[in-house]
């Protein structure tokens, strides 16, 4: 997300609000996607963005698959 455009959405739990931003970057390294130093992202493609939003979901879906299963979630990176 751009900095400073507001799209009124927001983590439902405020207190993981930090966890998912640094999610957010953590993706985005594995996927080679190179970070904007200064944190704006509107220059980095719609599509990049999407697909950085896709591996996102689909990593909290194995963690929460893993935690429903009774093992300890793990992050894997490429």
């Amino acid at each position: 997300m751009a900095r400073g455009s507001s799209t009124g959405q927001h983590a439902v739990v405020r207190e993981a609000a930090a966890a998912l931003d640094q999610f957010k970057y953590e993706v985005a390294r594995d996927m080679g996607i190179q970070i904007p130093e200064d944190n704006y992202w509107g220059d980095i493609p719609a599509r990049e963005c999407g697909a950085v939003g896709g591996h996102m979901v689909r990593k909290m879906i194995e963690m929460a698959e893993q935690t429903l299963a009774g093992r300890t979630p793990t992050r894997r990176t490429r």
